[in-house]
């Protein structure tokens, strides 16, 4: 099995449509952008592990730096806090998980 980018996606943006309810009309072409370069990034890792090219400790820091990512431009939305931006990621992150843990082998997400 591997990952489909573009499943990962619509799943990360449908869980960030339900957290960010309130929010959504002003979020959405964020979240749109985001959850697709969540996605993408989560292929990356598994690619990358896969191929032995990075560790589970790099593979955790490839995640970090794009949720960080993520979490600022999240941010950027007037009054959406860390808190709630966190909190969204968190929960988009937890929909793919069996299926990203399961495919780069070990506990990522």
């Amino acid at each position: 099995m591997s990952l489909d980018a573009v499943k990962l996606g619509k799943d990360i943006l449908a869980v960030l449509n339900g957290s960010l309810t309130e929010k959504w009309p002003d979020v959405k072409d964020y979240g749109e952008a985001e959850a697709k370069k969540l996605a993408q990034t989560l292929v990356m890792i598994a690619t990358l592990k896969a191929t032995g090219k990075i560790n589970q400790e790099q593979a955790k820091l490839h995640l970090e730096m794009q949720k960080n990512a993520t979490r600022m431009v999240l941010m950027t939305i007037e009054g959406l806090g860390v808190l709630s931006a966190e909190a969204a990621i968190n929960s988009a992150l937890s929909a793919v998980k069996d299926n990203v843990n399961t495919e780069i082998g070990f506990t990522l997400l």
